[in-house]
């Protein structure tokens, strides 16, 4: 179950808090037979829909939402004429989709209770603490396709002409050599073993000798190093509230389940283990 349908079940309770809100909601925006279409089903819908609407240009979206809730109007009508609701099996699909968004309205609720600012921070902070230290280095590199092209950047580098303006002239890395050969900070697991190994080894302002990976030949100038530094709680807080929410519904359909009787009539019941035999007597 999706957390957007979670939330979009929810949303009349929500508009529901104040009589301004409420009014919205029910406000009627189209009628089909004299049946009306209010924001509230606009709204549903639009989430309903989904993906469905994702090529949709924003524009005409409202539009698309409207019209298929004028055929849902008509063709839920034309069903109840034809007494679809009066079948064997339409019970049962109605019972069980109302026993599903139940279910789902609950666990929305009750996990947003878990997903709380200060739970958030408490899993940020313990995360972070339990993570070993991880050393990041901030490193360039020439790429060519051969040895002999290596070993003429690495003379020119080393005998001081920059590394970068050489970078952009020589390197055929499309990524970086636009821009002196930059990568950036990385983890020593970010990169192939060949290129990870010898830019490692490196002290601050090094270059390398000619390094051969599968991309090429490779020539690399160590520019810092440092302990990888925490995530900004602010980018990874959406995820934690996620995490949070999912792991107290899993929890809460676990705790239901631990409470409950549960009889499995399908299934041919458990054999009872025969008693032990008695030792025999001598």
């Amino acid at each position: 179950m999706t957390l957007s349908r979670l939330a979009m079940m929810s949303l009349g309770f929500v508009l529901a808090a104040t009589p301004a809100a409420l009014a919205q909601a029910d406000k009627i925006v189209a009628k089909v037979n004299g049946i009306a279409i209010t924001e509230r089903d606009v709204a549903l819908a639009t989430e309903d829909l989904g993906e469905r609407l994702a090529q949709v240009p924003e524009e005409r979206k409202r539009d698309e939402v409207v019209n298929y809730l004028v055929d849902l109007k008509l063709g839920a009508k034309a069903a109840t004429d034809a007494k679809v609701a009066d079948g064997p099996d339409f019970a049962a699909r109605l019972a069980y989709n109302r026993d599903k968004v139940l279910l789902d309205e609950y666990l929305q609720r009750e996990a947003k209770k878990a997903a709380t600012p200060e739970a958030a921070k408490k899993l940020f902070d313990d995360t972070v603490k339990a993570l070993p230290p991880e050393e990041e280095i901030h490193a360039r590199h020439i790429l060519v396709e051969d040895e002999a092209q290596a070993k003429t950047a690495t003379e020119r580098v080393k005998k001081g002409e920059d590394f970068a303006k050489v970078a952009a002239e020589l390197s055929k890395d499309p990524g970086s050599g636009k821009e002196g050969g930059d990568l950036g900070w990385f983890s020593k697991d970010r990169m192939v073993p060949e290129f990870a190994e010898a830019a490692f080894k490196l002290q601050k302002g090094q270059i390398s000798d000619p390094v051969k990976s599968q991309f090429g030949w490779h020539v690399i100038k160590l520019e810092d190093r440092r302990t990888k530094p925490a995530p900004d709680f602010a980018a990874v807080k959406p995820q934690i509230d996620q995490y949070l929410e999912r792991k107290a519904q899993q929890d809460i359909v676990l705790a239901l389940r631990e409470k409950a009787k549960v009889e499995r009539l399908d299934q041919p019941a458990a054999a009872t283990p025969a008693p032990a035999a008695e030792p025999k007597k001598r």
